[in-house]
């Protein structure tokens, strides 16, 4: 393990808005996680993100706020959290690259 980051976190935000503004919504989410200027990666169903803990719970909290001034009246979120403060986390590019040929 490299001890880079001390957390990664993958978040699936599910605005409960109608049809496709439902991508709109994710979207303006993933523009927000980008310009956060940490390392991330978007996927089909989650976005991961690298850094700290407290950096990341915010980002999550966030996220929740975007999708409600969006115009989102609830959002479901599924969250996942790899912490290790002492050793530091796998990265991204370590879990993912050697697929990605």
């Amino acid at each position: 393990m490299k001890n880079n980051f001390e957390c990664s976190a993958a978040i699936q935000v599910l605005p409960q808005v109608l049809g496709n503004d439902v991508i709109r919504v994710v979207d303006k989410v993933i523009e927000y996680i980008k310009q956060t200027g940490l390392n991330y990666f978007v996927a089909p169903f989650e976005t991961t993100i690298e850094g700290g803990f407290d950096e990341l719970m915010e980002i999550v909290k966030e996220c929740q706020l975007i999708c409600i001034k969006e115009g989102a009246p609830q959002v479901i979120s599924y969250i996942k959290i790899f912490y290790n403060p002492s050793a530091g986390v796998w990265s991204i590019d370590e879990k993912v690259s050697k697929h990605h040929e």
